[in-house]
């Protein structure tokens, strides 16, 4: 499946925009991710395993609020992350 990275995130992907992987679910995906490219799901995941609330992951443009969503080998998944400052 392909794996839309945002720019925050692309430091542990070598700056790579788009990644392929393969999982059965979300939190699969991340593991995965996280295999190659180390940190990258301490970004998204918070210490109690829940999806960090300044992001956001859609699959296929609809948004996923679990990381047991299903996911098919010709999915695509977007994560997004939040902007804030002042």
């Amino acid at each position: 499946m392909r794996v839309l990275i945002p720019t925050p995130l692309r430091s542990y992907t070598r700056e790579a925009s788009v990644v392929e992987a393969q999982a059965s679910d979300l939190a699969k995906l991340l593991e995965a991710l996280d295999g190659r490219y180390p940190g990258m799901r301490f970004r998204v995941i918070d210490e109690q395993g829940r999806i960090r609330q300044h992001i956001k992951f859609f699959v296929n443009r609809a948004q996923a609020s679990s990381l047991a969503t299903p996911l098919a080998p010709d999915d695509e998944v977007m994560i997004v992350c939040a902007l804030s400052g002042g």
